[in-house]
């Protein structure tokens, strides 16, 4: 085991002794009293931030995909129809994830609904939230870890930048884990969405095999089966242990950007540690729903409460726009000890 995936192990030991808590939507650390800076200190706050550390690692998870469209999987809306219409108005599903559990009575349209799943977000374009942190990061030192399966990071940085923990949606592994292999998962569900057309299911010889068993694939994907943590999942924690620990006694900023209350052990609560623990470690949040700061960590870091789309919008305006410049900022801004009022 490595340095990161112990810390997730901790935290999900921590997780399971409080489930009621966390299954709440709270939290059961002690958190801040202080009330936070208004909006647009916050903003010149995480500029500066950014501005003034030697490196950042940015924690990205499912609030930064629905910020910039991506927010199909719990509901029925817009988005929902837009890619699933046949599916929503044959079944009435509130999401994408509804169908991922539906009992469906042949493997034909079970692959012709999980191959939608899968060419929409192997397909999307990189949402404005990720070219506009893209813009905010430009020419800095940084790393991205995420939980997010939908390859918006991948589309925009080299694999070794970038440690994709829960899995990738482009890739399909042995359903029953026969063997440490994943392979390509793109080209086969581009045949399948074109085999299927406008109906539901696809032909039965499109079915993913294992190259190996010949049992059926499954997406490398944690949360719908069982998720292969072989060599790959493995390199995805290697990465960001060795760049935390290359970096620990650097000016590090931990940048989480939209986690929820389902799987705070990946990137809250071990971002939380090392800001503690990490002698020059900064810690900003950003989340529309979460004012969780602990206590402990009320002098070095901050939490915006605010739509994530519009708070990384604001900081690439006011990173371009010069308006941070970056000593008077020194002298304008409120030193570390008052992150909050």
């Amino acid at each position: 085991m490595n340095f990161y995936d112990d810390l997730v192990m901790q935290t999900q030991m921590n997780y399971s002794r409080h489930y009621p808590i966390y299954a709440s939507g709270s939290t059961p650390y002690q958190l801040t009293d202080k009330k936070p800076l208004p909006y647009s200190e916050q903003i010149k706050r995480l500029v500066q931030e950014v501005k003034e550390a030697d490196c950042v690692v940015v924690g990205g998870a499912s609030g930064l995909s629905a910020a910039g469209g991506g927010d199909f999987y719990y509901e029925d809306n817009d988005s929902y129809r837009k890619y699933f219409r046949t599916f929503a108005e044959k079944y009435h599903f509130k999401g994408a994830f509804a169908g991922m559990g539906h009992p469906w009575k042949t493997r034909e349209e079970y692959w012709g609904y999980l191959a939608t799943f899968l060419h929409t977000t192997q397909t999307a374009p990189v949402r404005h939230p990720y070219l506009d942190l893209d813009a905010l990061l430009k020419g800095k030192d940084f790393f991205v870890l995420t939980t997010n399966q939908d390859t918006q990071f991948v589309k925009l940085y080299p694999e070794e930048k970038v440690a994709e923990i829960q899995g990738d949606h482009r890739f399909f592994q042995c359903a029953a884990c026969c063997t440490d292999d994943t392979w390509d998962a793109v080209k086969p569900v581009a045949d399948m969405v074109d085999a299927m057309g406008d109906g539901t299911k696809i032909p039965t010889d499109l079915i993913p095999k294992c190259p190996h068993c010949g049992g059926e694939a499954f997406p490398w994907v944690r949360g719908y089966g069982n998720f292969l943590q072989g060599k790959k999942y493995e390199e995805q924690y290697e990465k960001i242990s060795h760049y935390v620990l290359e970096h620990k006694d650097s000016k590090i900023l931990f940048l989480e950007l939209g986690v929820g209350r389902m799987t705070p052990m990946f990137i809250q609560e071990p971002f939380w540690n090392l800001t503690l623990s990490f002698p020059h470690a900064r810690y900003i949040a950003v989340n529309n729903k979460y004012d969780f700061l602990p206590k402990e960590l009320e002098n070095k870091g901050m939490t915006i409460v605010a739509d994530i789309a519009q708070v990384l919008r604001d900081a690439r305006d006011t990173m371009e726009s010069g308006d941070n410049d970056h000593e008077s900022d020194r002298q304008k801004s409120p030193a570390v000890g008052t992150w909050r009022g």
